[in-house]
């Protein structure tokens, strides 16, 4: 890499670090700050619900933005608008303003990321530089989770939760400052007007989808309100694949989603996502509710899942270069579905602790080389052109498994514990143990069906031995 380019590459990983941050930040903080602005018990949950609504909801369509409008000019108003948001956060009286900062937050999320990675894969020629970059990208946004949980238990216990906001605002203004010198805007010039109904349709899709997601999670799957957002948000994703047809710009065009290595690459991310992040659950589960663990504690241990993502992270780029992203997504897929499939043994007693500390770190290893080649896979192959759309749909996919994987692994905790509230530390470890295994059995199905569908197609004879091409149709 150039002088330049590692410049340009501190520059967009620290953004998408501090996003990742913002993740995490508030979830241990979330009793203080309802206690600290009279919160409801039964409103507290959408301190992160709005945030994850506004996240999904908006990511593919100020992706496509990003492509036709200018990415520099969306990311530095996203970073302007997340440092705002976030002092808007810090300082708020109510819940309705915390409320109104936290959706502000996700908006801006939505524009920053896919548009920082689209920079970021613009910024690196295709090839292992590229797929360093990615890998790098992807060890910090993991890095990023864990932090966020450390830092928002430290900011609320030593000063107040209201550093959980504002500490994103000197960083925003600081990327604000630096980016317009540093970054090279990537812009096309729009012919056609952005499809509206397009735009609508896999927005209200989407923000319905994760919404009954969220419901079904809190109330159970047979809540009438939860079914009818997910019939809603199925019947509107459907809705936008008739309208994209018929469009002559289309938000995302036909051919695009006739890529196997979009579809696929994207179908192993999804559950990558959707498998960690609701494995991190049925952690805390497990630590607090059998062994008796404090939250701080808790947060402690993940520490070592942490350093597994950051490890997984730095090795998944070489990975994809050498082997390709078939090879590292099955790979990683099938390290962490043995990792999490050794969880099933667990006991009550507290000397478990080392193979929870132990399948973390491994877990976490393989998890993030699966991620990194998902993100390799599902935006090679494309023209510079496409990128934020391919970015998009990436950071679309990455959301919706977040949003995903809690609801599910609850239900089968729930379905063994009967009431899961109360439950007596034997029948949450029969619960937790149930769902390792389903946690297992997805990621290893999801990365073998996903590597069997992109056979070959995803090697370039331009890029050397094992890498990545992704130019299957």
């Amino acid at each position: 890499m150039s002088r330049r380019q590692k410049v340009v590459l501190v520059l967009l990983l620290g953004s998408q670090f501090m996003v990742a941050v913002d993740f995490s930040i508030l979830n241990v903080a979330l009793p203080v700050v309802g206690e600290g602005l009279g919160f409801p018990l039964a409103r507290l949950q959408w301190i992160a619900t709005s945030f994850a609504l506004a996240a999904a909801g908006f990511t593919l369509l100020l992706g496509r933005i990003a492509d036709l409008f200018g990415r520099k000019r969306l990311f530095i108003g996203g970073m302007a608008l997340l440092g705002l948001s976030s002092a808007l956060g810090g300082l708020a009286t109510t819940p309705d303003v915390l409320l109104a900062a936290r959706v502000l937050q996700g908006l801006a999320t939505a524009a920053v990321t896919p548009a920082g990675l689209s920079l970021l894969t613009t910024a690196f020629r295709e090839g292992p530089q590229r797929d360093r970059a990615l890998g790098l990208n992807g060890a910090l946004m993991s890095a990023g989770f864990t932090t966020g949980a450390l830092l928002g238990g430290l900011l609320t216990d030593l000063l107040s939760w209201r550093w959980a906001f504002l500490i994103n605002v000197p960083v925003a203004a600081a990327v604000v400052a630096l980016a317009p010198a540093l970054l090279t805007d990537s812009r096309i010039v729009c012919r056609h007007r952005l499809d509206v109904p397009g735009a609508v349709t896999v927005t209200g899709g989407l923000l319905a989808l994760v919404y009954g997601l969220t419901r079904a999670g809190e109330s159970g799957w047979g809540d009438p309100v939860a079914l009818t957002a997910l019939v809603a948000g199925a019947a509107l994703l459907l809705a936008f694949r008739g309208v994209e047809r018929r469009s002559a710009a289309p938000l995302v065009p036909v051919r695009i989603m006739r890529r196997r290595t979009v579809v696929w690459g994207n179908a192993a991310g999804l559950i990558a996502f959707a498998t960690e992040t609701s494995l991190v659950f049925l952690l805390t589960l497990y630590l607090q509710e059998v062994l008796g663990y404090s939250a701080l504690a808790t947060g402690l241990a993940f520490g070592v899942l942490g350093l597994g993502t950051v490890l997984g992270g730095m090795l998944g780029g070489r990975a994809v270069s050498r082997f390709g992203g078939r090879a590292t997504i099955l790979g990683g897929g099938a390290v962490q579905a043995a990792a999490t499939a050794s969880l099933v043994a667990l006991g009550t007693s507290g000397g478990w602790i080392w193979l929870v500390l132990a399948a973390a770190f491994v877990g976490g290893v393989g998890n993030m080389l699966l991620i990194v080649a998902f993100m390799v896979t599902a935006t090679s192959g494309l023209p510079d052109s496409e990128q934020g759309l391919a970015t998009g749909l990436a950071t679309m996919t990455q959301q919706v498994g977040i949003t995903l994987g809690i609801p599910v692994m609850s239900a089968i905790v729930a379905a063994r514990t009967g009431t899961g509230a109360g439950a007596a530390p034997e029948a949450v470890l029969s619960g937790v143990s149930v769902a390792f295994a389903v946690n297992s059995a997805l990621v290893l199905a999801a990365s073998l069906l996903a590597a069997h569908r992109l056979g070959g197609g995803n090697r370039a004879p331009g890029r050397g031995r094992g890498q990545a091409a992704h130019s299957a149709e």
